[in-house]
C-alpha cells in the first residue's frame, strides 16, 4: 500500500479506481503566424464565435447548476468575453499572430496580471486558462476539456480541476474527488461538499496515480491509499451502512440536554431553497444574493431583484431568512460596480464598501428585498458583508430603517469586526461569521492555496478566538444578540460542536451537511460542547485542537465523519 496524506474537506469512506484528468490543451506553436488565405479580419471573428461558444456553453449549464456552482459556472462564463483577453488578442492577430496562438498569449498576460494582484483575482488567474484552453479547443473542433467520461463509478484525481469542472461534478458517476493541490477553502472543496463527495485536497503525488488504480478515500482524515487492505475495505463497507444514518434531517437542531441549535442553510437562490427546505432545513443563514447580479452589464432593476429574493422567502414562510447584501468585488467583479485594475482587491472595494464608489446600489438593493419582504410571509433578516467598524455598522442599520427592513445585521469577516464587536453589535440586531474570509484574513494565507491549507483552517486557535470575541461583544446592555456561523467550519460536525461551546447560536451550512452536524450534536450537552471548545481554544495547533475535539467525539468514527 502507498499512502497519500493530504487535507480531508468532504468526509466519505470509499474505494474506487483512478481516473486522473485528461491531459490539458497543448499550446499552439510560438511564432504560429495565420494560415496563408485567412484575412486577420476573419480570423478575429472565428475567434468571437469560439468565444461566444464557450460562453454559451458554460452558461447553459450554469442554468441547470444550483448553489455554489451556479456562481462558479458564472463567474467563468464572463470570462470567455472578457474585453480585456479578446482585444489583446484581435492585436495579436492584426500584426500576423493566428487565433490561437493570440488568444493563448493574451490570456497568458490576463492571468499575470490577476495572478499578481494576489488574494481574490489570483483565483481568477486559473478561470482565465481555464477559459484560454476552451475556445483553443473549440477553434480546433476538439472536445472541451473536462471530466472523463466513464461506464462506471471512480475517483477523479486530478492535480487541480478548474472552477467549471468542479461545477459539474456528477455524485452518480464519481465516488470520490482527490486533488495533488488546492485548499480547504478552494472551489474545489466547497463544490464536494455541497454535492456530498468524499474530498481530499492538497494530496501531493496523487497525479502521478496510473489510471485504474485502486485506491482508498478518507474525506475526513484526509487520506488517500493506493491498493488498498482489508481495513480499508471493512472501513468503505461501515461507510455505506451508517451514511443512511446522515441521510436525512430530523428537522430540529439540539443538543442532548435540549439546547435549541437551529439548523439553517446556504443557498443562492430559489432552486438551492426550495431544495435546502426539502431536506429540513430550519431557515436560510446564508442567502447569496450576488448571483443575480452576474453575468450582467448593468445593475438588475428593483424589480428583476424582488422576484429573485421573493422565490427564496417563498420557501420557507414562517421562517428564518438571512439576506446579505451583494457581495461584489474581489473574486465577483462586477463591470458596473467594481474595479478590476486595483492593485490588493482582497483589501478592496469589495462588500458593503462599494457604497463609497457607487452609491445608490446598496438603496436600490435594499429597496427590492423589503418589496419581496412585504410580498412574504419569511421572517427577513438583511445583513451587509466586510463591515469593519461601528459607524459603517450604523450607517447600515440606517438605510435598512429607511428601507422598511427590521432586522439589520453584519457580517463578521475582518479580524476588527470580531475585536470591536461590542461597538457593533450596539448598532445593529445580529451578527454572522464568515468563516472562510475571517480565517484567511486572520492567518494572511489565501484560502485558494494547497501550501497554506495548514494555515487556512478556522480550528486555528486565533480565529477560534476571533470567535468567542464577537459572541462576548454580543451581549451589549444586557442584551444577549445572536451570532450565527455561516461559513464552511459550520458543516464540520466536530467543529460545529466547538462553535456552539464558544456560544454561536445558529449555525448554516450546505444542505447536504445538517443531517451529519445535527447527528453529532445530539450526542453531546452544552456543558460538554463548552469544555471541549476550551480544548480548542487552549491548544497550541489547529491540528491539535482538531485531534483533541475528535477524540471526544467516538460518535465521528462511528458515522465515518
Amino acid at each position: 500500500m502507498q499512502n497519500f496524506p493530504g487535507v480531508g474537506v468532504s468526509p466519505g469512506r470509499v474505494i474506487g479506481a483512478v481516473r486522473q484528468m485528461p491531459k490539458p490543451v497543448s499550446e499552439p506553436p510560438a511564432g504560429e503566424q495565420l494560415p496563408e488565405g485567412v484575412s486577420a479580419e476573419d480570423a478575429t471573428a472565428e475567434l468571437k464565435q469560439a468565444a461566444t461558444a464557450v460562453h454559451d456553453e458554460l452558461r447553459a449549464r450554469s442554468e441547470r447548476a444550483t448553489g455554489d456552482g451556479k456562481a462558479v459556472l458564472e463567474a467563468t462564463a464572463l470570462m470567455a468575453k472578457d474585453t480585456m483577453l479578446l482585444k489583446g488578442a484581435a492585436k495579436l492577430i492584426a500584426k500576423g499572430t493566428s487565433n490561437q496562438r493570440a488568444v493563448w498569449e493574451s490570456a497568458a498576460s490576463v492571468s499575470e496580471m490577476l495572478h499578481n494582484l494576489g488574494g481574490y483575482m489570483a483565483e481568477r488567474a486559473t478561470d482565465v486558462l481555464d477559459v484560454r484552453a476552451r475556445i483553443v479547443a473549440e477553434l480546433r473542433g476538439q472536445a472541451a476539456p473536462g471530466i472523463p467520461a466513464s461506464d462506471t463509478p471512480f475517483v477523479l484525481v486530478a492535480e487541480d480541476l478548474a472552477p467549471a469542472d468542479t461545477a459539474t461534478l456528477d455524485p452518480e458517476t464519481v465516488l470520490a474527488l482527490v486533488t495533488s493541490g488546492g485548499g480547504p477553502q478552494s472551489h474545489t472543496a466547497i463544490i464536494a461538499r455541497s454535492l456530498g463527495l468524499p474530498a481530499v485536497v492538497a494530496a501531493t503525488g496523487v497525479e502521478d496515480l496510473p489510471d485504474g488504480t485502486e485506491v482508498f478515500v478518507d474525506g475526513a482524515a484526509g487520506t488517500v491509499v493506493a491498493e488498498p487492505g482489508d481495513a480499508e475495505r471493512d472501513a468503505a463497507v461501515a461507510w455505506r451502512e451508517t451514511a443512511s444514518l446522515l441521510a436525512a434531517f430530523e428537522g430540529q437542531g439540539t443538543t442532548a440536554d435540549g439546547h435549541l441549535v437551529p439548523l439553517l442553510a446556504n443557498v443562492g437562490g430559489a432552486k438551492d431553497a426550495a431544495a435546502a427546505a426539502e431536506l429540513g432545513a430550519e431557515g436560510v443563514g446564508l442567502f447569496r444574493t450576488e448571483f443575480c447580479f452576474l453575468e450582467r452589464d448593468s445593475e438588475p432593476t428593483v424589480d428583476e431583484q424582488a422576484a429573485a429574493y421573493q422565490g427564496v422567502f417563498d420557501a420557507f414562510p414562517g421562517k428564518k431568512v438571512v439576506l446579505r447584501t451583494l457581495d461584489a468585488g474581489a473574486d465577483k467583479p462586477l463591470p458596473f460596480l467594481t474595479d478590476a485594475t486595483e492593485p490588493n482587491p482582497a483589501l478592496g472595494v469589495r462588500g458593503y464598501r462599494t457604497d463609497l464608489t457607487s452609491p445608490g446600489v446598496l438603496q436600490r438593493q435594499l429597496e427590492a428585498i423589503a418589496r419581496a419582504a412585504g410580498q412574504s410571509e419569511a421572517d427577513v433578516w438583511v445583513m451587509a458583508p466586510m463591515i469593519s467598524t461601528a459607524d459603517e455598522a450604523a450607517t447600515f442599520a440606517s438605510m435598512c430603517a429607511e428601507a422598511g427592513l427590521q432586522t439589520p445585521g453584519v457580517m463578521v469577516e475582518v479580524p476588527s469586526a470580531a475585536l470591536t464587536a461590542d461597538a457593533i453589535l450596539r448598532e445593529v440586531s445580529f451578527a454572522s461569521l464568515g468563516t472562510n474570509d475571517l480565517t484567511q484574513y486572520a492567518m494572511a494565507a489565501d484560502r485558494q492555496l494547497g501550501p497554506l491549507a495548514a494555515l487556512n483552517t478556522p480550528w486555528q486557535p486565533a480565529v477560534l478566538r476571533l470567535v468567542k470575541l464577537s459572541v462576548e461583544g454580543a451581549a451589549v446592555e444586557g442584551a444577549d444578540k445572536p451570532v450565527g456561523v455561516c461559513g464552511e467550519a459550520a458543516a464540520d460536525p466536530a467543529l460545529a460542536v466547538v462553535l456552539v461551546g464558544l456560544g454561536v447560536s445558529t449555525l448554516s451550512m450546505t444542505a447536504r451537511s445538517l443531517a451529519a452536524v445535527a447527528a453529532v450534536l445530539k450526542t453531546v450537552t452544552l456543558e460538554q460542547a463548552r469544555e471541549l471548545s476550551e480544548l480548542a481554544l487552549s491548544a497550541r495547533t489547529a491540528e491539535d485542537g482538531r485531534n483533541a475535539v475528535r477524540e471526544k467525539l467516538p460518535v465521528l468514527a462511528e458515522l465515518g465523519l
